[in-house]
């Protein structure tokens, strides 16, 4: 019997997600899944997934934070406790080809659910499971992204130099974590299709965002050096950073001489490019607080849009400090369709481009257990 949740052509269809995941950074993965064809099953306790109750802002009632990571799929209400429940949890993970949990290291096995009782019922699944930090002495930590964002270091690099540290505007740990989760399980899925065996696959909030802290992280281990807070200015390339004009700020970007030669053009200042002080990244980048007045004096003339239209036309990287709405409109104003209905839900659309199988947006954000008859049925018929 075809799971009734699967997209007809997309490049994950036939594949059934037992999403025993709450909250972000699982729920994000499986939703780029889901989006791609995957029969996504998400399975919520009494209570449902805690971001339900993460309000406002809400949308005719249900939270928009939940809304955001949790179409495409369809839910089965299951107390793990009830024996009855329990043994219905069972058999979807049986017959799952992925399981994604997100439970603190070990909260599964008195219910039957973790890898090695999984696998042993499953040779094939791909099992992944996510913690906050990883499986061995950080296993009893609780894995919030806020923490991480402190633990890791990222909030030592977010805000002025003189202020206090700051976390992002986004819990960017959970979403690269729930990225770093989709690339594992493609990655196993990909080894199961030449051994015919299941993997487990295990990424922490932790070592997902150390990767994600890039060059900032590289410099550590790399450079012996340890970034500290600079605004918005950037360690290693100037400019690169909002500068103000006569309305507001424009982000100023040369990441390379090409680039700053033409900066100096469209400012009226092509003097800058050749001055010795500012004629290569590192001498402007040493030279920064000597070149930065240069800059805002120019930039102050004209308004943020005049020096968007300037920059544009001359390809300058480059561009307005916008809201969150102006950047949706933004991107509809490029063609890129950022918005898609789902179920009657507008939702921001999945990022990833296929020439034959593009994403499916098939139903919007189950209620809790919408889907509890299908999906038993569904099992009872395997």
């Amino acid at each position: 019997m075809t799971p009734p949740g699967t997209a007809d052509n997309g490049p994950l269809s036939g594949l059934v997600v037992a999403d025993f995941s709450r909250i972000l950074a699982g729920p994000y993965a499986t939703m780029m899944l889901a989006d791609l064809g995957a029969d996504v099953i998400k399975v919520e306790g009494p209570g449902g997934d805690d971001t339900r109750t993460w309000t406002p802002p809400t949308r005719d009632g249900e939270s928009t934070y939940y809304l955001g990571v949790n179409r495409n799929k369809r839910s089965i209400a299951l107390d793990l406790a009830d024996p009855g429940d329990r043994a219905v949890a069972q058999r979807l993970a049986a017959r799952a080809d992925v399981m994604v949990q997100n439970f603190r290291h070990g909260g599964l096995e008195r219910f039957g659910l973790d890898h090695e009782a999984v696998r042993t019922a499953n040779p094939g699944v791909v099992y992944a499971s996510i913690t906050g930090f990883g499986s061995g002495d950080g296993a009893g930590l609780p894995g919030y992204d806020l923490m991480v964002q402190g633990i890791s270091g990222l909030m030592s690099l977010t805000g002025d130099a003189d202020g206090p540290p700051m976390r992002a505007g986004v819990a960017v740990c959970d979403v690269i974590t729930g990225l770093h989760a989709a690339v594992g399980i493609l990655a196993a899925l990909q080894r199961r299709a030449v051994t015919g065996l299941g993997e487990h696959v295990e990424v922490d909030l932790l070592s997902s965002t150390l990767s994600g802290l890039v060059n900032q992280s590289s410099a550590v281990v790399a450079g012996g050096v340890v970034p500290s807070r600079m605004g918005n200015a950037h360690p290693s390339i100037f400019p690169y950073n909002p500068l103000p004009t006569a309305d507001g700020h424009i982000i100023v970007i040369a990441a390379n001489d090409g680039q700053f030669a033409t900066l100096a053009e469209v400012l009226g200042r092509p003097g800058l490019a050749t001055d010795p002080r500012f004629a290569t990244n590192a001498d402007r980048t040493a030279n920064r607080d000597e070149l930065e007045p240069h800059l805002v004096d120019v930039l102050r003339t004209r308004t943020t849009a005049e020096w968007f239209e300037a920059f544009r036309a001359a390809g300058l990287p480059g561009g307005p400090v916008h809201t969150v709405a102006e950047g949706v409109a933004f991107a509809e104003s490029l063609g890129l369709s950022p918005v898609v209905d789902v179920g009657g839900v507008p939702s921001i659309r999945n990022p990833i481009g296929l020439d034959t199988a593009a994403a499916s947006y098939r139903h919007g954000p189950p209620s809790i257990g919408q889907h509890d008859a299908e999906i038993r049925a569904w099992l009872a018929d395997g």
